[in-house]
This record gives structure tokens, sequence and C-alpha cells, in this order.
């Protein structure tokens, strides 16, 4: 045996008795009230019921934002009796519902039994992105249904892969506008938040010209327009969702700095002349393979010294363990049987960079690493350039 599988083996001893501890119901029933063991036990205990009854927590939020209960109570605390006409609910399952909201502090009781926001709740007050993404998980919830069915692939197609229009197996070209209206939609509601992250962990100004591929409807680069008023701006973006970033850049007057090219970026030619490329919340909605040519496909586009950025949510992330590899990991299993997407860690994403053709690849810290990671990486200065 090897001296690493020794040690590893020893490393790996106390784990083992915990494992063994924790599956004793005698043990259990000790800890719960031996003084020292007490607090951990109860902490443990709560946190595996509320494994089991996240649903119904995530219900509560749902029809709290349903019935803009945030909203109702933005302009300060109310009684039960006054908020349950605005809610459309009777009295009585009024309570209930501020109650359950209390418990998950998205709402708190105040003096003379009236009820306002609370730490969560006043969060949520005027953020359309997050109110988005409640509404959207009322369809994720259906395709989760059955998890098992969808580990094994006996599921059939899902509302997640038809609602993400790109993500079913089927060209692309043909893809109707109207099939990219909604999921394009919930794109730009979140697409402030992540910009800001990036934008502020990475300034433009140092760059003539960005090309945003799978950029939807063009949020991310209205944002860097306001960064940054002399850099020009290229978005490549399937044909309707460009079409609709074309729109978008003419009302907001960018039209003279702001281009929108419609192509699959797997099939199609990228445009070219941009010193920067971004892909924000776009590898992690495809298997390895497909990532590998997306990059090398980004590495063509560029110049030698040109610049990668790579944002989204990394696996792995300390503090934010389960965003990765339990939700997206999940979320993305849904989203596309045919693409089997995933979210990987900054090690699995440097490696294949570097594969890409890409150096000099570094993390740059972002404010919300819950939300946004985020990768840069070059282009060698003196690459032979091969495309001409």
């Amino acid at each position: 045996m090897s001296a690493a599988a020794v040690s590893g083996g020893w490393l790996d001893a106390p784990r083992r008795l915990r494992d063994r501890l924790l599956a004793s119901e005698g043990f259990r029933h000790w800890a719960a009230g031996f003084p020292l063991t007490r607090a951990l036990a109860r902490r443990r205990a709560r946190r595996l019921f509320d494994l089991c009854a996240g649903f119904v927590y995530s219900q509560v939020l749902l029809a709290c934002v349903r019935l803009d209960l945030f909203e109702a109570l933005r302009g300060g605390p109310l009684e039960a009796a006054a908020l349950a006409p605005r809610l459309g609910l009777d009295v009585a399952a009024c309570e209930r519902l501020l109650k359950a909201a209390a418990a998950l502090e998205l709402v708190e009781s105040r003096a003379r039994g009236r009820w306002g926001l609370g730490p969560f709740g006043a969060v949520l007050v005027g953020n359309e992105a997050v109110r988005a993404m409640v509404e959207h998980h009322a369809l994720v919830y259906v395709d989760l249904r059955d998890p098992v069915a969808l580990l094994r692939g006996e599921s059939t197609a899902t509302g997640l892969e038809r609602y993400w229009a790109y993500a079913a197996d089927a060209p692309l070209d043909g893809l109707a506008g109207e099939r990219v209206v909604d999921y394009t939609r919930l794109m730009s509601s979140s697409q402030p938040l992540v910009a800001a992250d990036v934008l502020d962990a990475y300034p433009l100004g140092r760059h003539a010209c960005l090309l945003d591929a799978g950029g939807g409807d063009g949020t991310f680069l209205r944002a860097c327009a306001r960064r940054a008023p002399a850099l020009r701006l290229v978005l490549f973006d399937l044909p309707p969702v460009a079409a609709r970033a074309r729109a978008a850049f003419e009302q907001a007057g960018l039209g003279a700095r702001a281009t929108a090219v419609g192509g699959d970026f797997f099939r199609d030619p990228w445009p070219r002349g941009a010193d920067v490329v971004s892909l924000v919340r776009v590898v992690h909605d495809h298997d390895d393979a497909a990532v590998a040519l997306l990059l090398r496909r980004a590495r063509e586009a560029l110049p030698p010294g040109g610049t990668l950025l790579l944002a989204e949510p990394f696996a792995g992330t300390p503090g934010a363990e389960t965003v990765g590899d339990a939700y997206f990991g999940f979320y993305l299993l849904a989203m596309g049987r045919h693409r089997a997407g995933r979210a990987r860690t900054v090690r699995e994403l440097r490696e294949m960079l570097g594969r890409a053709g890409f150096v000099d690849v570094r993390e740059v810290p972002t404010r919300q690493p819950l939300q946004t990671g985020l990768l840069v990486a070059r282009t060698p200065e003196q690459e032979l350039d091969d495309r001409r």
C-alpha cells in the first residue's frame, strides 16, 4: 500500500468515527442531552429539518412576492387587519402568512400588534432581480419533482428546457423571436447586479472595444457604457436576441457606439476588432466539450495580448458551496439534458482556459462571490496569428 493511501486512511479515521457515532440512535440521544454537545446537536437537527422543509419556506417567500407583501409594508408597519384587504386575504390567512414570514425573517412583529419589514424582506423591496428569480422558481420546482428520474435521464423534456430555448436539442438558426422573450427578460433582470460586481472588480476604461458573447438584450453592455464612455460595444447572440439588444441600444442612445450581431457562437464567425471579450454567465450552461470550443473561439476572436473576462458563479466558492454544486448542479441538469452544464471550480476553469491558449489566468475578487466570480485571462503577446 502506498504512503499516500496510508496517510489518507489515517486522515479519514476521525470522519469514519464521526459517521458511526451520528448513525447511532443512542449517541444522538445522549448528545442532545449532554451539556457540552447539546447546542451542536440542536443546530444540526435544525439544519436537517431545514433541508426537509426548504420547499415550504420557498413557497412562503413566493406567496409574499406574489401578494406584494413587502411593497405593502414599504411605507411602515401595519396591523394584519389593515394588510389583509390589500393582499386579498381574510385576516386569519394574513396572520398565518405573517407569522410564517416572520419565522423566516422576511417580516417582523412590531409594537401595538403591527407588522413591519424584516431584514430579508427589506432587501426585496424594489429588487426586481430577486423577485423575478422567486417567480421563476415555480417552474424549477415542477422540473425537480422527481430528481431521481432527472439523474437517471428518464424524464421527458423539462419546462426549463423549453424555457431556455437554446438548451433544447434542436437547430438554433430557426429559433423564433417569441421563444427568447421570457428568458431574455429574466437574464436582463439579474444582469445589473452581476454587471456591478464585474465592473467594480475590473474597470474597462483601459480597453477600446468590448465583445460580449451571449449578451442577451445588452443589459451588461449598457452598464459598461455608463462606466466607460469611450468604449465601443459589440454584442453577439442568437439573431432574435440580438434584434432585441439592437432596439435597446437605440432606445438608450447608444446606436453610434453599440452594435448587435446575430449568430450561433458555436458555428458562426465571431465579430472581430475587440481587445476584450466577456462571457457573463455563459460557460456554466454547457458541457466540457462545448466550453472547450467556446473558449477556443473566444481566443481566436481576440488579438495577441487581448483579454477575456469570464464571470459566473464558481463551484467550491468559500461560503457559497451550496450554490455551485447543489443549486446549479440540479438546476442545470433540469435545464438541458443535451448540454449537461455545470458550475466549475476556479481550478477547472484555469485548466480549460490554459488548454484553449490563454495565459496569465487570474481570479479577481468580487463584492458578491455568491452570485458572481471573475476570472481574467489574456492571449499571448507574441502568438503566431494563424487567422490570416
